[in-house]
């Protein structure tokens, strides 16, 4: 019989070596890489002590590290890899306008962009569906289920696309196509009137509309506000869609946007006022964002791609690039700018972004209905950035590839991912527990639930 001294040993080593892990990659990719202050990191680390999933959606390192460093039986080849978003979780999907004016719902960010093997952006999903789940009180069998359910959504999709039943090139989810709670959210963005987010952030002046200043938008240094006039000429000229004068484009306002994200606390942030038109006076400005961006995290874990960073040296280009492969009819102003060496991109604040809150999943159905619609979003993604995109970096199709490597039977698919995020959310919880002990020691950061 093994003495309890010794267990309780075994144990205590395990979690030493692990809480050490933690604090290495924090320090590493927080400190090091991102140049994050003290206070910067205090500030993302009170937001990820907020629940297990915040701590997951946060440190996207962590995840990387993990998966990477365990077997899967379903990757693709290495010569075949397919350009995923790299960092897909629950979150990362939402309602917006796009090119032509529809409201779809679709993935909703794209700094993480990069090409590997499509399973990572299935596992990093499937564990955030788990966290999620243990949110709402879903015990494991329902877990298991939901998982499952994405997962079959995905492939389904995936075998739709390599039939030619649908075409990832116009593949869009609108008020039309989609089901349950997604429906609901887009049946009443419908009714929001343009100028909703405008009037929210804005407010109209004797010399014009200028932002509001409050805790989340502050007014930019004049230097700041030089750099980014001087380098938005660059900007207008990265845009690819639409044929706009140069009035259209002409800045009004600036705004420093705070309180943004989690994993990009300490990235700089802008909100621009644009003219926008000159039919409705002010009533047409835009609200355009500007957003730091740096080298995507499966970048770290991935093979390297020379080809990649040959093409996307800048890390705007990438991002918008991805964004413009990966959706049908992309944000009509996407494009990149640099400043002090920094690289940024550009896409429209729109009035009609909106995600999913928990109450309006309100019951496993409700889960199910989502998770499906998810699924199919997420085949449409991986499918479409490939050969189907104008210059892509793939010249074949990803689909065909990524069916070869799911294989014959998606249930034993769909079983492997379930137990693994299964598991992994497991290790999740407790990674969060040692991680509020850590930052209550270094940052004095309160756990916040």
């Amino acid at each position: 019989m093994i003495s309890p001294s010794i267990t309780d040993g075994v144990i205590r080593t395990r979690n030493k070596l692990r809480k050490d892990l933690l604090i290495s990659m924090f320090d590493e990719f927080d400190g090091n890489l991102m140049g994050l202050s003290p206070e910067k990191r205090a500030e993302k680390y009170l937001k990820m002590s907020q629940s297990p999933f915040l701590f997951y959606r946060g440190n996207a390192y962590l995840f990387y590290f993990d998966a990477t460093r365990q077997y899967f039986p379903y990757h693709t080849p290495e010569d075949r890899p397919t350009w995923i978003q790299g960092d897909l979780h629950f979150e990362n999907f939402g309602a917006f306008r796009s090119e032509d004016g529809q409201i779809v719902y679709d993935v909703n960010d794209f700094d993480e962009g990069y090409v590997g093997s499509y399973l990572y952006d299935l596992l990093r999903m499937a564990g955030s569906i788990a966290l999620v789940a243990r949110q709402f009180g879903h015990g494991k069998d329902l877990q298991l289920s939901l998982i499952e359910h994405f997962v079959h959504s995905y492939a389904k999709q995936i075998r739709r696309f390599c039939q030619g039943k649908d075409d990832p090139a116009d593949f869009v989810i609108h008020e039309g196509t989609a089901k349950g709670p997604v429906k609901k959210l887009l049946r009443k963005l419908e009714k929001r009137r343009q100028a909703h987010f405008l009037e929210k952030v804005t407010a109209q002046m004797q010399d014009g509309r200028v932002f509001l200043e409050n805790s989340e938008l502050t007014v930019p240094a004049s230097s700041e506000q030089d750099l980014l006039e001087k380098a938005w000429g660059f900007y207008t000229e990265t845009v690819v869609t639409g044929s706009r004068n140069e009035e259209h484009y002409r800045i009004k306002d600036i705004a420093v946007k705070h309180g943004s994200g989690t994993a990009s606390i300490g990235l700089d942030r802008y909100y621009i006022l644009i003219e926008g038109g000159l039919e409705q006076a002010e009533d047409d400005d835009t609200v355009l964002e500007v957003k730091e961006v740096r080298v995507p995290v499966p970048a770290y874990f991935m093979p390297y791609s020379e080809s990649f960073w040959d093409y996307f040296g800048h890390q705007g280009k990438r991002v918008t690039a991805t964004q413009q492969a990966m959706h049908h009819k992309a944000d009509p102003y996407l494009g990149f700018l640099t400043m002090e060496g920094r690289h940024f991109y550009v896409r429209e604040r729109s009035p009609y972004k909106k995600r999913l809150k928990p109450k309006d999943i309100a019951t496993a159905e409700d889960m199910l209905r989502v998770l499906e619609v998810m699924g199919s979003l997420t085949a449409k993604m991986h499918a479409r950035a490939d050969a189907d995109v104008d210059n892509g970096l793939l010249p074949y199709h990803s689909e065909k590839e990524i069916a070869k490597a799911m294989g014959p039977d998606p249930d034993a698919f769909a079983r492997h991912l379930s137990h693994w995020a299964y598991a992994y959310a497991g290790q999740v919880e407790k990674d969060y527990s040692m991680f509020c002990e850590w930052v209550q020691e270094s940052f004095g950061v309160q756990q916040q639930q």
